[in-house]
């Protein structure tokens, strides 16, 4: 028993996370509590009313036979609330007591309306008021019980405030159903799309991270192999670079996949930023790219975000210039005009193959990263040769929408 509890209450809490929501009880309950109330009330106010008809088989039948409709109302809910009004219809016809029998008609118009049908509620509802002022006024001289007299026009206004507060009332729960399944429709799009953007962001990480390594593990591992017999404390060298670019590499991508495994721990070191751009520029430089910089290598007066953005743009323009340039210089000049972070890498060419600027993932991920930050990308060739990446991002020293506190998130 407990652990069927516990299940249960596993699969409430999937709900609410997953903006979904458990399937309701079958209609045969709320059907056979009509039944019963019709049956056990009904019989009760009999007493209240003697000068109406004795409730015998027939009144029973008809009190039975309404509450069995219920049974299908989430499936013809139109067909049903027509239904319900009309036994109800031939009860008061029959002369029998006023009470329960309503219980039925209410149940039979929330459902029509909630599910959509609200005409054929309102219009059931109406004619079945249309037929007891028939009965009570015009009809009731052919009609039992035998002897009985028009009612008074006074009974009605009673009648007419209860259709319209049942009417009414069905309005207002079909309105807060229609109103929580949007906030549930609209919540699982949210969530869907904070997906998607976490799945876009650690893409891009990885790539930024991977991409320019073992663009640095490539050319060392090609400088190794050429100079392993002719020079080799060169290529040893070139080994101990491959080595420690990849042991950087592990260690950025264990980072990553630590957020994923926990996503509301803390990292177990701080995301690169600006200030790492001369250990950006040395590993460049094992590749044989020199590197110079113009401007403060620092994050001051950058969100974590920001400062995260710009040095992987850095590193993507320079591993652009290490797999696509025949240059083996590149210049990164870091300016702060008012409110804004500059970032301008130029290399002086020539392309060595394919598109300089890396018109595939590198570029494109350059870009997203610029546009999630409000920033934008430049990039393309150079009037005189070479090529050139212009980034401008706007400096948010305050709140960081998309970044954690710790720096972890872009």
């Amino acid at each position: 028993m407990e652990e069927r509890r516990e299940r249960g209450t596993r699969r409430e809490r999937g709900a609410r996370r997953t903006g979904t929501r458990t399937r309701p009880g079958p209609p045969w309950r709320t059907a056979l509590l009509v039944a019963v109330v019709a049956q056990v009330g009904t019989g009760w106010v009999q007493h209240l009313q003697p000068d109406r008809e004795p409730l015998g088989w027939p009144g029973r039948i008809l009190l039975v036979l309404g509450p069995l409709l219920l049974v299908l109302r989430r499936r013809y809910p139109a067909a049903v609330v027509g239904g319900v009004c009309a036994v109800t219809l031939g009860y008061l016809a029959g002369g029998y007591p006023y009470g329960p029998v309503f219980f039925g008609v209410a149940v039979a118009c929330l459902s029509a309306v909630v599910a959509g049908r609200r005409y054929a509620a309102w219009a059931s509802v109406g004619l079945l008021w249309a037929g007891h002022l028939a009965i009570a006024h015009w009809l009731y001289r052919w009609l039992p019980p035998a002897g009985d007299g028009p009612a008074p026009w006074a009974a009605e206004g009673p009648v007419i405030a209860w259709a319209l507060a049942l009417l009414a009332a069905s309005e207002v729960v079909r309105v807060r159903r229609e109103q929580r399944a949007r906030e549930r429709a609209e919540r699982a799009v949210a969530e869907r799309r904070r997906a998607d953007e976490e799945r876009l962001r650690i893409a891009r990480e990885l790539h930024d991270v991977l991409a320019h390594s073992i663009s640095v593990i490539n050319v060392q591992a090609g400088v190794g192999l050429a100079l392993l017999d002719s020079d080799p404390e060169q290529a040893r060298t070139a080994l101990r670079t491959i080595k420690a670019a990849s042991k950087e590499a592990l260690g950025e991508v264990r980072q990553v996949l630590d957020t994923l495994r926990a996503p509301g721990a803390a990292p177990r070191a701080p995301a690169p930023g600006l200030d790492r751009l001369p250990e950006l520029f040395a590993q460049a430089a094992s590749a044989g790219l020199t590197v110079s910089l113009e401007g403060a290598a620092d994050g001051r007066g950058l969100s974590p975000g920001t400062d995260l953005a710009a040095f992987r743009i850095v590193q993507e323009a320079l591993t652009n210039v290490v797999r696509h340039s025949g240059s083996r210089t590149a210049r990164v000049r870091v300016t702060r005009p008012p409110g804004a972070l500059e970032l301008r890498i130029d290399d002086d060419g020539p392309a060595t193959g394919g598109n300089p600027g890396g018109s595939g993932n590198g570029l494109t991920g350059m870009r997203e990263r610029a546009a999630d930050r409000g920033g934008s990308i430049e990039a393309g060739p150079r009037p005189d040769g070479g090529f050139r990446v212009v980034a401008r991002l706007p400096r948010d020293t305050g709140a960081d929408p998309g970044a954690d506190p710790d720096g972890a998130r872009a």
